[in-house]
C-alpha cells in the first residue's frame, strides 16, 4: 500500500463505505449513467487517479461490471486492514500474474520507441520450454483507446503452452495523443520486435496480432497497412517491416461511420464517445479523418489472413463492424473467416460457448497461419 494510486483509491473507498447514512444509490449506480449495468471509461470519474480504471477492469474488456467494482473495493478494504502487518518470510518464487504458466521467461518494459521523453514499452513472454525462435503473438489491449493496460493478458496466457511467444504492447491512449498515435505506436512495436527478433528468441517471419475491441481495431490496422508507408512516424519503422502474418480481430471497429447503424448502449457519433476522443472530434465532423482511421480503407489483396470473432448481442461495438471488414477482405481475395459468437456481448463473456472453446478457435487459427 505504498503507491500514491493505491493510497488515493483507499481513501476513496473509505469515504464511500464509511458514511453514517447509506445513500439511496451506490457509487457504481451513479457512475453508470446510461444504466446498462456497466461503467465505461467515459462514465468513470475523471478525478480518480490515472490507472484506476485499468486496475479495476480485471478481464480487460474495457468496461466495469458491478462484480469487478465490488471486488476491487473489497481488495482495497483488505489491503487497509492488513497494511501494518509484517510480511512473513518466504522462499517461494515471486508471485506471477494469474494465468501465466509456471516457468514463463519474462522480459518486462522493453522500450520499442520514444516520443520526446516518453518511453513506449512492451512486455515479452517466452514459453517455459524450447529454444526458439518461437512464432510470436502480439497482443493489443482494448479499453476504448483511452483505457486499458498491457498488463491485461488474462485471455492470452494459454498461447505460451502451445508453443507461441507472447508480446503485450503499451501504446499512447487518447488522453495523451489522438489518432494516429496509437496506430503509429503499434506498428513501431512490430518493427522493434522484428529488428531484435534474433536476440529476443522470436521468428521474424511468423508474427500474429490479436486484439479486442479498440485493440481489435488496432490489430486490423496492422494487418491492412503492412504493405504501405502509412503510420510510420517512429524511426524504428524505417529499420524493419511492420507486417504481421495473421490477425485475430475480436469485436473491433472497422468503419466508424457505420457504428450507429444499430441501436446500442453508446452513441458513437456523440462528442463524448470513445471514438470522438480517439479521433479528436466527433465522427460526423471529420469524415476524411474517419476514413483514414478505418481499416477497410487500406485493404489490398496481399493482406494477411484474418479471423474475426464477434458476439451477436454486442451493444457496444455492433456485430456489423466485423461483417463489414470480413466482406471487404473477402472481396479483395484476402483469406478471412467471420465467427459469430451466439449470445455474446462485448467482451465475449457469458456466451453459449465457454472461454476455453473460444480460445481454442484462436489457437487453431494461429496454428494454421503461423506454424
Amino acid at each position: 500500500m505504498n503507491s500514491p494510486l493505491k493510497f488515493s483509491l483507499s481513501v476513496l473507498c473509505l469515504s464511500l463505505t464509511s458514511s453514517a447514512q447509506t445513500p439511496p444509490r451506490s457509487a457504481f449506480d451513479n457512475w453508470d449513467k446510461n444504466q446498462d449495468g456497466f461503467v465505461a471509461p467515459a462514465e468513470f470519474p475523471a478525478h480518480l487517479p490515472a490507472g484506476a480504471f485499468a486496475q479495476a477492469d480485471r478481464n480487460g474488456d474495457g468496461k466495469l461490471t458491478r462484480e469487478e467494482d465490488t471486488a476491487f473495493r473489497s481488495g482495497l478494504s483488505g489491503n487497509r486492514a492488513t497494511a501494518s502487518a509484517p510480511t512473513p518470510p518466504t522462499t517461494s518464487e515471486p508471485a506471477r500474474p494469474s494465468g501465466m504458466p509456471a516457468g514463463t521467461r519474462v522480459q518486462k518494459n522493453l522500450v520499442y520507441a520514444t516520443v520526446g521523453s516518453r518511453e513506449l514499452p512492451l512486455d515479452l513472454y517466452l514459453p517455459a520450454e524450447g529454444k526458439g525462435p518461437f512464432p510470436l503473438i502480439i497482443w493489443v489491449h482494448g479499453g476504448g483507446w483511452r483505457g486499458g493496460s498491457k498488463q491485461q493478458l488474462n485471455r492470452c496466457w494459454g498461447v505460451l503452452e502451445r508453443g507461441f511467444a507472447l508480446a503485450s504492447v503499451e501504446y499512447r491512449l487518447s488522453g495523451e495523443a489522438i489518432f494516429p498515435a496509437a496506430v503509429d505506436d503499434c506498428k513501431a512495436a512490430v518493427s522493434y520486435l522484428r529488428l531484435n527478433a534474433a536476440k529476443l528468441g522470436v521468428d521474424p517471419d511468423r508474427f500474429g496480432a490479436w486484439g479486442s475491441s479498440a485493440g481489435g481495431h488496432l490489430v486490423s490496422m496492422l494487418g491492412v497497412t503492412g504493405d504501405t508507408d502509412k503510420f510510420t512516424t517512429h524511426a524504428v519503422t524505417q529499420a524493419a517491416s511492420t507486417k504481421v502474418q495473421a490477425v485475430c480481430n475480436w469485436f473491433g471497429p472497422s468503419d466508424f461511420l457505420r457504428m450507429d447503424d444499430f441501436p446500442g448502449s453508446i452513441k458513437h457519433n456523440s462528442a463524448n464517445s470513445a471514438e470522438a476522443h480517439f479521433l479528436g472530434r466527433p465522427i460526423p465532423e471529420i469524415p476524411e479523418i474517419v476514413q483514414q482511421a478505418n481499416p477497410i480503407t487500406y485493404i489490398s489483396a496481399g493482406d494477411p489472413p484474418f479471423l474475426h470473432m464477434h458476439g451477436d448481442k454486442d451493444v457496444v461495438v455492433p456485430f456489423n463492424q466485423s461483417e463489414l471488414l470480413h466482406a471487404a477482405l473477402e472481396k479483395a481475395g484476402v483469406p478471412t473467416e467471420l465467427y459469430r459468437v451466439k449470445n455474446g456481448g462485448h467482451g465475449l463473456n457469458k456466451t453459449d460457448e465457454g472461454n476455453d472453446a473460444l480460445f481454442e478457435r484462436v489457437v487453431a487459427f494461429f496454428d494454421r497461419t503461423l506454424k
